[in-house]
Order: C-alpha cells, then sequence, then structure tokens
C-alpha cells in the first residue's frame, strides 16, 4: 500500500523462507532444453528459417528493401565520392605503413569493400585499410623479408622480387586472417571481442600510433631506414634515425611540416563548424593534390633527391594462391591481426548503429570481414578493416548506406584503372604527413589516463600495461600481455572481493554496510555477513577466512576446545572429581585439576560435540570448573547474503558446505537468504543438504531471516536498551500449523 502524501509504503505479508514461500506460491513449470534439443533445434530447417538464414548472410537484401531513393541516393553519392578521394590517399599512406609498394593499398580500399556491401550489417562503416593493422601485416612481412640480407627460407619465394615476395607475405597472413574471422562467424563466437575492453582496445591503439608515427619519421626526413620487427624494434629504430639525423632531406622536412601545419588547423576548423559545413573540406586529398602537381613541375625527385611514389601499374593484377609454408610462419601473427580488425570495426559498427537506430550482428559482421578479407588477399590486397577518420567522412557527409561504400570502391577503381599515373610525382613524406596527422586521435587517448586513475585504478593499470608491453615488445605481444594483465585483473576483482557486515538502517527493512552509516541498529547475538561476488574455486577460502574474521571466531577451533573440554568434564566425572548437581557441575577435587593434552582420536574433535552419557547439555557461554576454558561464541545467529552471488562451482559447495557445518555445530544457527533459484537447484543436485544443513536455512530476503532470529531469540533486542528496536509487524507463517509454544501471529519487535 503506498501512502499518497508521505513517501512510503507498507506491505502486510507473512514472514517467508524459502520452504514456506514455495509451498503457498505454486511456480510454473519451465521444460529446460537439453543439450541433445538445441542441436536438434540448429540442424532444422523450414521455409522461414530458410528465409531468415539468407536475409542473416545477405544483409544487403534487408535495407535494400526499404532504400528510399529520392531521400537517400544523393546522400550516398555524395558521401561516396568524399569517402572515395579519402580513400585512395589513406590506401597509398596506410600502404607504407605494412611495407608494401603503395599502390597496393588502392586494391585493398577496392576488393574488400566490394564483398562487405553484400554481407556486411553495418551501413555506415568505411572498409578498408587501417593504420594498426598494416603495422601488424608490417611486422610479420619485415620478419620473413627483412630489408637487409636474406629472405626466409619459403619455396614460394623462388623467383620473386624483393616487393613480390612481401606482397605475397602480406596477401599470405591476411588470407589466413580471414579464414579465421569466417571460422568464428561460422561458429557462432563473436562474443570473443567482448574479451577485449575499451580500456585495453585504447591502450593498445595509442601503442600502435606510436609505432606508426615512429615508422613514417623515415619518409618525413627522407632517410633510408631498414624495418626492424620485434621485441624493442622501436627502441633500435629510433637509435638508427637519430644517428642519420643530419642525412636528413631538407626539402622532404619542410614539405611534411607544411602538410602537417595546414592539414591540422583544417580538420580543428571542420571539427568546430561541422554544424555549419554541408561537407568537411577534404584536406587531405587538396593538399596531396598540390605537392603531386609542384612535385611535377619543379621536378622535385631529380633536384632535391626526394622519395616519390613512382610507377603506379595500371589495372589490376592476376589473383594469386596463398602460400602454406607462410601460414606456418605467421599463425600466431594472423590471430590477433584478425580479432583487432574484428574488435575495432565492430567498435565503430556499434557507435554509428546506435546513433541511428538500427542492429549489427556481431557474427554476421566476423562473416563479412572473414569473406572480404579471403576475398581480398586473392587479389594482393592486405588485412582490412575500418579506419575511424574515414568512417566519419563516410558518415558526416551523409552516406545513409554501404551504397556510399560502394561508390568509393568505384572512385578508388577509377584511380587504379585510369589515372593513377596521376599520383607518381606525390613525394612518399607528403603520404608520412597525412598519416601523422590523422594518428592526433589516437595519440590524445593519452588524457585518459590521470581519469581512469581517478575513477578505476585497475583499468588504469591494464591502459598502461597493454601501451607500454605493445611499444616495447610489438603489438602482437603486446596485446597478448594486455589481455593476460585484463585476465588477472578480472580474477583478482572476484577472488578478493570487498565483503562487507551489514546493519539495519532503523525503522526499515534496509540493510546498509555498518561501517558507511550512524544511525544503524545491530541485534545483540546477530551478524549479517555479504559476499558481493561469484563463490568459486578461486575465492573459497578468501570467503571462510572473512566470514571467520567478521564472526569474530573460528568455529572449529571453538569446537576442538570445546571436544577436548567434553573429554576431560567425562574423565573427570569417571574418577569422581567431578559431580552433577541441580546447579551445575562441581568440582569434588581438593587440589587443583591440571588440563591434560589427549592427542588420541583427533578427528573425533571436527565432530559434533556429544553430550550422550551426560544428564544435561552444558552451556559453554558458562563458567566451567576444573579450570576447563572454551571461548565464548557471543552470537547466535549467521546471516549469510547471497543475493550478488550469481553461481558456485562444485569446489565452492564443498567448501561452503564445511565452513556452515562448523558454525552450526558450536549452535551458531544458519541463515542464506535472496539466494539465486538455480543456486538452490544445484545445491539440491550437488547434494548439499544433509541432517545438519536442512534447505529450512534459505530465505526470501534479508529482513525475513533477521525477523525470524528476533523471534527464535527475543532477548537479543531486550538487552540492547541503548538501540531501538525494529520497528516492524510480522505476521508469522507456519505452514504445518501453529504450535502451542510458538508467539502469537503478529509480533512486535
Amino acid at each position: 500500500m503506498m501512502r499518497p502524501r508521505a513517501k512510503q509504503y507498507v506491505v502486510a505479508r507473512p514472514l517467508y523462507s524459502e520452504e514456506s514461500f514455495t509451498e503457498e506460491h505454486e511456480k510454473v513449470y519451465r521444460h529446460r532444453k537439453t543439450m541433445l534439443d538445441h542441436i536438434k533445434q540448429y540442424f532444422t530447417c523450414d521455409a522461414k528459417r530458410a528465409k531468415n538464414a539468407v536475409l542473416s548472410l545477405l544483409p544487403v537484401i534487408g535495407w535494400l528493401k526499404i532504400y528510399q531513393i529520392k531521400e537517400w541516393l544523393l546522400s550516398d553519392i555524395v558521401s561516396g565520392i568524399s569517402t572515395g578521394l579519402v580513400a585512395v590517399l589513406q590506401g597509398l599512406a596506410y600502404c607504407l605503413l605494412a611495407s608494401l609498394p603503395p599502390w597496393y593499398g588502392l586494391f585493398s580500399a577496392f576488393f574488400p569493400v566490394i564483398m562487405y556491401f553484400f554481407l556486411g550489417t553495418s551501413r555506415h562503416i568505411s572498409v578498408g585499410p587501417f593504420p594498426v593493422l598494416c603495422m601488424m601485416i608490417s611486422t610479420v612481412v619485415t620478419r620473413l623479408v627483412p630489408d637487409e640480407g636474406p629472405p626466409a627460407n619459403i619455396t614460394g619465394f623462388e623467383g620473386l622480387t624483393r616487393d613480390e615476395q612481401r606482397v605475397l607475405v602480406a596477401s599470405s597472413v591476411t588470407f589466413l586472417a580471414g579464414i579465421m574471422q569466417l571460422a568464428m562467424g561460422v561458429l557462432q563466437v563473436g562474443f570473443v571481442v567482448m574479451y577485449m575492453s575499451d580500456t585495453l582496445v585504447s591502450g593498445f591503439a595509442t601503442a600502435a600510433a606510436i609505432h606508426i608515427l615512429v615508422s613514417q619519421l623515415k619518409f618525413v626526413l627522407g632517410l633510408t631506414v631498414q624495418s626492424i620487427s620485434g621485441p624493442l624494434a622501436i627502441v633500435y629504430t629510433l637509435e638508427i634515425i637519430f644517428n642519420k639525423i643530419t642525412s636528413a632531406n631538407i626539402c622532404d622536412l619542410v614539405i611534411s611540416l607544411v602538410i602537417m601545419v595546414v592539414v591540422f588547423i583544417v580538420k580543428e576548423l571542420n571539427d568546430r563548424f561541422k554544424s555549419k559545413l554541408p561537407v568537411p573540406i577534404p584536406i587531405e586529398v587538396i593538399m596531396t593534390v598540390i605537392a603531386c602537381g609542384v612535385s611535377y613541375a619543379f621536378d622535385f625527385k631529380t633536384k632535391y633527391g626526394i622519395d616519390v611514389v613512382g610507377h603506379i601499374p595500371k589495372g589490376y593484377e592476376r589473383p594469386i594462391a596463398p602460400d602454406l609454408q607462410i601460414f606456418q610462419e605467421s599463425a600466431v601473427e594472423a590471430f590477433p591481426i584478425a580479432i583487432v580488425g574484428f574488435a575495432v570495426a565492430f567498435s565503430v559498427a556499434k557507435v554509428y548503429s546506435t546513433k541511428h537506430d538500427y542492429t549489427i550482428d556481431g557474427n554476421q559482421e566476423l562473416i563479412a570481414f572473414g569473406v572480404s578479407n579471403i576475398f581480398g588477399a586473392s587479389f594482393k590486397s592486405f588485412a582490412a578493416s575500418t579506419a575511424l577518420s574515414r568512417s566519419a567522412v563516410q558518415e558526416s557527409t551523409g552516406g545513409k548506406t554501404q551504397i556510399a561504400g560502394l561508390l568509393s570502391a568505384i572512385i578508388v577503381m577509377i584511380v587504379t584503372v585510369a589515372i593513377g599515373y596521376l599520383l607518381e610525382p606525390l613525394p612518399k613524406s607528403v603520404l608520412g604527413a597525412v598519416v601523422i596527422v590523422n594518428l592526433k586521435g589516437m595519440l590524445m587517448q593519452f588524457r585518459d589516463v590521470p581519469y581512469l586513475w581517478r575513477r578505476d585504478k585497475p583499468d588504469c593499470v591494464v591502459w598502461l600495461c597493454t601501451c607500454f608491453a605493445a611499444i616495447f615488445l610489438g603489438l602482437d605481444l603486446g596485446l597478448a600481455v594486455g589481455l593476460g594483465v585484463e585476465l588477472i585483473s578480472v580474477v583478482l576483482r572476484t577472488q578478493f572481493p570487498r565483503c562487507s557486515v551489514l546493519a539495519n538502517i532503523k525503522g526499515t527493512d534496509i540493510y546498509k554496510d555498518r561501517k558507511d552509516y550512524i544511525n544503524i541498529y545491530e541485534p545483540e547475538g546477530v551478524k549479517i555477513f555479504r559476499i558481493p561476488s561469484p563463490i568459486f574455486f578461486a575465492n573459497i577460502e578468501f570467503f571462510r577466512n572473512k566470514l571467520v574474521e567478521a564472526a569474530g571466531f573460528n568455529p572449529l577451533r571453538v569446537l576442538r576446545k570445546r571436544n577436548k573440554a567434553l573429554r576431560m568434564i567425562r574423565k573427570l566425572l569417571k574418577k569422581g572429581d567431578l559431580q552433577w548437581t541441580s546447579k551445575g557441575l562441581i568440582n569434588t577435587s581438593c587440589g587443583p585439576i591440571k588440563e591434560s593434552e589427549d592427542e588420541s582420536n583427533m578427528e573425533e574433535l571436527d565432530l559434533p560435540t556429544d553430550f550422550k552419557d551426560l544428564p544435561t547439555r552444558i552451556d559453554w557461554n558458562a563458567e566451567l570448573p576444573a579450570n576447563i576454558i572454551v571461548p565464548r561464541v557471543d552470537i547466535h545467529s549467521l546471516i549469510l547474503d547471497f543475493a550478488a552471488v550469481s553461481f558456485l562451482d562444485i569446489s565452492a559447495v564443498k567448501g561452503l558446505k564445511t565452513a556452515l557445518k562448523e558454525f552450526i555445530r558450536v549452535e551458531v544457527e544458519i541463515y542464506i537468504v535472496a539466494c539465486d533459484p538455480y543456486i538452490l537447484e544445484k545445491l539440491h543436485e550437488c547434494s548439499f543438504f544433509d541432517d545438519e544443513i536442512q534447505p529450512s536455512i534459505f530465505y526470501l530476503t534479508l529482513h525475513d531471516a533477521m525477523l525470524q532470529t528476533l523471534v527464535n531469540h527475543p532477548e537479543s533486542t531486550e538487552k540492547k536498551s541503548n538501540y531501538e528496536k525494529v520497528i516492524t509487524t510480522v505476521t508469522i507463517h507456519h505452514p504445518g500449523g501453529r504450535d502451542r509454544n510458538a508467539p502469537d501471529p503478529e509480533t512486535k519487535f
């Protein structure tokens, strides 16, 4: 009942344990599918499912049916032309990152786009070269075909030039990465990208940006620097650059600085006035055209010794088959390439799908990129993903669907087959400068570090470890280190959760950490313990230690002391040194009685205390005769809040059962509250319950359990007169009828 003016609610209901609630409220039976049911369903086919399968494998059919020609076509054409011009420039520039001849970047900006048009679920990302993947491809290329010295002993290299060998390596690695992506998509494991957190991707991308920056310095400075791969490659590369810095080409340096300054300023203006500009100014394309014209007019290559793009063959080259030996040599590097390429593309696609209100399918995206990379690699392109800046151009210029992507591929094709020769005088330093300017977004992610440190230190550690490992060990090993650190951080958070002892907020049914509030109520003899994580093999001992710490005593030690005391009492009774009276045990011996250390049958000390052969039970908290000392137990009830426990494994079930039995054997009542029904079911399946641990210890809510302890031990409220009592009216529920000695149906505390 809700009181209209006061912001309060009043509930009158019985006090429920899990058993009593189940008896009163009938559950709906739900048939649970077995593994065999899932397999049958997976392989069952009908007309509707076949239609859905076709639509899911060819998402292009779905959005073409709703394509609005009048509203969308013009926007897609403008977006496609703008994106295509950027794709041409980035294809040439990013290809240098992969240590390949520049024109192969045009292949990577064309072939993967065609396949993604049919298979992809995102309507806004621009598929093609991505700088981080280019660097990862370069690592494999320079390892198998170094700048100096013989290439790796691979049969497929025979009769090929150095550039052709590198192209074969890049396409083979891309083909293998595509197979991995396709396999993961078919096996429906698109969730694998969830293991790469935003923090890890951010740190990895920042490290990749630093690698890219260093790799472009040789073009900006006009130096000849051999490519180095492996751990500390960035350090050795910088050492070579600084040793050769006096040989830098001043003309290259001046051109690069001018390009970077102008492009940077115009990009900032684009960002600042993007709401007023119908189309962002394609400054990279403009500066490239100007630099190309100036270089041709003044013959920079001959007069100043500038390294230019050079001859660009017209048309496309014949397809090639991947090399199986390269598969064997590069399998370790191909997997992170597949994962990173998909993770980056999926992250960008998710942003745009949320913005424009449509759904994307992670597994279908894996299939799309897998097929795109396999198809592209057959025509000598290298790994494709999506570049953030290029996708931003496609979306911000009004792109509505992948028709814009298809048109951008047509622009790239026109350059490749017809006008590519116009780019031959383009200085490579211009491409290097364009790449460096586009790194701004990734490099500025260093600003996230102080924020992460203030908000979440473990996440900050993941970022820093991933970044520095990727910088100094290489991108592939750095990614592995980052994943390892991330896994360790997750394990540590669940292995050592922040357990707490709760207390009642006076006059309510709310329970909070007693360290955080002043106005709280704790009935004497009751402890409420909360563990905010799953309980499994790695943290069960931590859980037991924290439980003992919260209780204030070790129940196993107390149990052993009590059983030792019982042994001694039996012996003294047998000798006549102790005697039972109406007042209890009386010492009849004249001299002092020394406690004997009986070490026989030590395993019996862990069994429940047995009062057989004794006239009555012993009050362990009373003063015992004959120098017998047993630790006091100041609590009578222990409530475990399982609201945040999502699962238990077998080790946890065994450990929990042992811990609870230890408390029960020292006469502490156990209550477990807010337990998930599936955990309860698992406890039944694992034979958790026996003569000592009964299902009746489980209660619906924490307040139900607390009220039950007060019903069972009313003295708890009477002894603490300095605290306000829990103001609650409770209807005590008796499923099997009401006992004569039970309290009244309505009891106030």
